[in-house]
């Protein structure tokens, strides 16, 4: 039998994912060390089982103590993991920023939580971590783990983190890229890459906000990374250089991610895989980049991933907030009928008066006639690709569409908000199918969105 005794065996040996729709428009290849797949959800897993381990071996923790920890959210997953296996009693410290997930899933695994305010400074009584200092020294046989100063933290990623990713790749990754919270993840694996290979280049992804990239701190809303202060996990020698990162990029990403890649991952994941690729558009088509994502998005549904949330911060533009996709299609100012399309065994010609037909610059080919289903859309025809191939060779003309129709145009669902489809409108799609379950029922173009958002603007 393929069996476990316990489930924090499984920590660690997360996979590479390779992401070749979100990297389209950068030359080198980008791989996701993608740590959501860590039993408990996050990178946190990690340091939780460390810091636990070597807590019990120097004999802080004994039987029936109590674990107390100021957390975002993660690190207190990882150690309630743990404690539930071990025996412990667990009380977490957060700030009030956090989402109501985080606070909900700590409770599920049998841990008190006390909520405190965000915008106050460290050393404030009322601070998450002084609140999680005095109950420390309240609580009879409490142990505080501190990740922000436990060498087990660090340690942790330089035995595992870092020795993963230099196996996944081979030994050929470039350049490593992660959040910067307790400083503990890029402190460790990227101690460990660059012992490797000193070459490596390190980056530390960072809010706009955090003490780490710039010198006013200032409140922000990613959950989970940047800091206030310099935490004793932190090496700052490892780190190469920063990208600093906004809430709004940070968050857009985030869902980018989900939509383009079925990745569903938190904010600070956002914030890492846009540093990603602004550095990523430097290096050539030979490098490889890793960017580590730390968590789920399954975290954030009422946030992130919350239309309403999102644009009552500024993240999403109110004009088009919350609409939905069939909603556009309906709304078309066009007399067109609802998917222009043509046929594989039609000539070149006939598809090109069809384009100048109906003043639309690409169109679906479809295997039959009035085939409506999506499954019926076999490619696509676009005016600049026939322009291009006829301007090289006129005999293109005499040929059938299905010789050279290109890839499908993208399909999107109906039920989806047109935030969804900005991700594909704005990289190198010009028009996505509209579905409503297996019927294709239109096409909309980047102008159509825009008709539609002037629309919705207009008082």
């Amino acid at each position: 039998m393929q069996v476990v005794d316990s489930l924090v065996e499984l920590v660690g040996n997360t996979p590479l994912v390779r992401l070749r729709r979100f990297s389209r428009d950068v030359p080198p290849t980008l791989l996701a060390k993608v740590e959501y797949l860590n039993p408990g959800g996050s990178v946190k897993d990690r340091i939780g089982l460390a810091m636990v381990a070597a807590a019990e071996e120097a004999g802080h923790l004994r039987p029936g103590g109590t674990i107390v920890e100021p957390t975002s959210g993660n690190t207190g997953a990882g150690l309630a993991i743990v404690a539930a296996q071990r025996g412990y009693r667990c009380i977490f410290v957060m700030p009030d920023k956090m989402s109501q997930e985080k606070i909900d899933l700590l409770r599920a695994y049998g841990a008190e939580v006390v909520v405190c305010p965000t915008a106050v400074e460290p050393d404030d009584p009322r601070s998450y971590y002084r609140t999680a200092d005095r109950l420390a020294g309240e609580v009879a046989g409490a142990f505080q783990p501190n990740q922000y100063f436990n060498p087990a933290n660090p340690e942790a990623h330089y035995r595992t983190t870092g020795p993963e990713i230099w196996k996944q790749t081979d030994g050929r990754v470039d350049v490593f890229v992660a959040g910067v919270g307790t400083g503990g993840t890029i402190s460790g694996a990227g101690r460990y890459l660059k012992e490797q290979n000193p070459d490596v280049v390190v980056v530390g992804a960072d809010p706009e906000g955090s003490l780490y990239s710039g010198d006013q701190v200032r409140p922000y809303l990613v959950e989970g990374v940047g800091e206030d202060f310099l935490p004793g996990t932190f090496d700052p020698q490892v780190v190469d250089r920063y990208v600093r990162v906004s809430d709004r990029d940070s968050f857009l990403t985030t869902r980018r991610l989900t939509r383009e890649e079925g990745i569903l991952v938190g904010g600070s994941c956002g914030t890492a895989a846009w540093a990603a690729l602004e550095v990523a558009a430097e290096y050539p088509a030979d490098a490889t980049v890793v960017v580590l994502l730390p968590d789920s998005g399954r975290n954030y549904l009422s946030k992130i991933f919350n239309d309403d949330w999102m644009a009552a911060n500024g993240f999403l533009d109110k004009a088009g907030a919350g609409a939905k996709l069939a909603d556009v299609v309906r709304r078309k100012h066009t007399d067109l009928p609802a998917i222009v399309h043509v046929h594989p065994d039609e000539p070149v010609r006939d598809a090109i008066a069809t384009l100048h037909t109906y003043g639309v610059s690409q169109m679906p080919v479809t295997r039959r006639e009035g085939g409506d289903a999506r499954d019926d859309v076999v490619g696509s025809i676009r005016e600049r690709g026939l322009l291009d191939r006829a301007y090289r060779d006129p005999g293109v003309l005499d040929q059938t569409v299905g010789e050279v129709m290109e890839a499908p145009l993208p399909m999107v669902d109906g039920r989806d908000t047109v935030e969804a489809a900005m991700g594909l409108l704005t990289g190198q799609a010009s028009a996505v199918i509209v579905c409503d379950g297996p019927a294709a029922i239109g096409v909309l173009t980047r102008a159509d969105v825009l008709d539609f958002l002037v629309d919705r603007g207009r008082p």
